[in-house]
């Protein structure tokens, strides 16, 4: 069981602190987003650490999770947190969110949904980007200016 899930039995809605991971994964210059089922935003795969895991193990489970890749390394790029990682769900669950940013080398793999956090995957230019989650833009914000 998710270690959040478990959690939110005991404090419901209320602010709580997470640890996660997100992965950029990049290809022809283009980063890969994903299409938020919950908020219908695109966002960076990613999520939850969960208990024994190391932050790089989360990168590595979420990406396969939410897009059936794998990769052969991850590249801590930046740690995230603050008021700008304050998240609150469309069901209430409001959380600050510590994210470690890995960039993944190596990817392999057939793109496709293989859980319900996501309706679409897609491929981006910096550029031209859609309707990002807040967390998302910042990450992504970052990642522009220092020309990743």
């Amino acid at each position: 069981m998710s270690y959040i899930i478990e959690m939110r039995k005991h404090i419901g809605h209320a602010p709580m602190l997470s640890a996660g991971a997100t992965v950029i994964v990049l290809k022809d210059n283009q980063i890969l987003l994903n299409l938020r089922s919950d908020t219908n935003t695109w966002g960076i795969p990613g999520g939850a650490l969960e208990l024994s895991e190391t932050l790089e193990q989360t990168a590595a489970r979420e990406l396969r999770e939410e897009t059936n890749l794998t990769a052969e390394s991850y590249t801590l790029l930046h740690l995230f947190s603050g008021p700008d990682f304050y998240f609150k769900y469309p069901n209430g669950d409001e959380l600050y969110s510590v994210v470690a940013l890995y960039l993944a080398k190596g990817v392999s793999g057939e793109l496709q949904i293989t859980d319900g956090e996501s309706s679409k995957l897609a491929y981006f230019r910096k550029d031209q980007l859609p309707i990002l989650e807040s967390r998302a833009g910042k990450i992504i914000e970052w990642l522009i200016e220092n020309n990743i």
